[in-house]
């Protein structure tokens, strides 16, 4: 009998098997009745048997057997895929559904193949269709289940880093209280340190809430105004040479720089990057900051001295929740960064219809952000 035609005619007693293995996956398995345990398994079946039944290419054969068959442009989720959410969605591990695939396989293939049976030539192609579909089913599986896992895993940090800006802001206004209170005594310095850690708590959970924002597919929030973005990064730039005052900041305006911007989001991409070039600059030189506009655009450019980037790192110097090999010269900085700040800039320059770019060369790094005047970007 051809397989095909086997599976069909036992796919009862082959989904019944893969119940009995589901139900030992535990704990996930534990309060799962017996349709929720077969989940789409029977329509994986069912997908399977008209995959053997399909004339294909031995290109086809090849992509499928590495799970690389293309998907229909528009076709609603497989069955491999709905199987996967539902299986993320109950608490299984990845490694638990892979698993299921596994004990299919063998589920099908051992009472297909009858003791002392010899394989023919169809029965050899069926087998090796078979296996194709399998594998093409668990790569379509995996991709699903892991890009849900993640899409839950960034709701939880945003949720986390809600939830814990109220307790933090109500710590620091008591402590700013307490500074008011205490001026002059000697618990000032106490208080005030009291403060400068609660301000970099928020920044950080400020930087979380975007990373999982943007993780999430919405991207980082912007509300543009009027501004002049040079004044605007002359007053951040104030700020930034009282936090460091190690450090020489030169600021260069060229063109005319007004347009519709965030200003806040600006700045605060402004802030990452000389902090970053503070970090990582030569001790005593100068960090160059230059706002230029053009007629569409206005960039802002961040400049330092220091170890030149390998061109492998560039790449990824902009990918979450990653910190840069190069150890920091400034050791006042810590290791406490979660590794988000360019990220954010480069969320902010693409709200902002823009881009940010990076060169190293001779020991001189350049972050550039170019940004759209306008939200239409001309």
């Amino acid at each position: 009998m051809r397989l095909a035609a086997f599976i069909e005619s036992n796919a009862e007693q082959i989904i019944s098997a893969a119940e009995d293995f589901a139900r030992t996956l535990q704990p996930a398995a534990g309060h799962l009745d017996s349709e929720a345990l077969r989940n789409d398994l029977p329509k994986i079946l069912d997908a399977i048997v008209k995959d053997l039944g399909t004339p294909q290419t031995p290109a086809e054969a090849q992509r499928k057997s590495l799970g690389q068959a293309p998907l229909a442009q528009g076709a609603p989720e497989t069955a491999a895929q709905t199987h996967a959410l539902l299986r993320a969605k109950a608490g299984f591990e990845i490694s638990q559904m892979v698993s299921e695939y596994r004990a299919l396989r063998a589920s099908v293939l051992r009472l297909w193949l009858s003791p002392g049976q010899v394989l023919d030539e169809e029965s050899s192609g069926d087998m090796e269709r078979f296996n194709e579909a399998i594998d093409q089913a668990v790569a379509e599986s995996v991709a699903h289940f892991t890009a849900e896992a993640d899409r839950w895993r960034h709701i939880f940090l945003a949720v986390l880093g809600h939830d814990l800006r109220g307790p933090l802001n109500a710590v620091l206004m008591t402590a700013e209280i307490l500074s008011r209170m205490a001026r002059g005594t000697p618990t000032t310095a106490y208080t005030e340190r009291l403060i400068r850690s609660g301000k970099r708590m928020k920044d950080l959970l400020d930087s979380l809430l975007d990373y999982s924002r943007s993780s999430l597919g919405q991207g980082i929030a912007i509300r543009r105004s009027r501004v002049d973005l040079a004044a605007a990064c002359e007053e951040e730039l104030a700020v930034l040479r009282a936090a460091l005052p190690g450090r020489q900041i030169d600021l260069v305006v060229t063109g005319a720089t007004e347009g519709e911007f965030d200003a806040s989001r600006v700045r605060e991409s402004l802030a990452n990057l000389v902090f970053n070039a503070a970090r990582y600059a030569v001790e005593g030189s100068p960090i160059s900051v230059i706002v230029s506009g053009t007629e569409a655009k206005v960039s802002l450019s961040v400049a330092n001295r220091g170890a030149t980037i390998p061109n492998e790192v560039l790449s990824s110097l902009f990918e979450p929740l990653r910190r840069g090999q190069i150890e920091p010269t400034d050791e006042s900085f810590g290791r406490t960064n979660l590794g988000l700040g360019l990220f954010i800039v480069q969320e902010v320059a693409a709200a902002h219809g823009g881009k940010v770019e990076v060169t190293s060369r001779e020991g001189r790094t350049v972050f550039t952000v170019t940004l759209a005047r306008t939200s239409a970007g001309t």
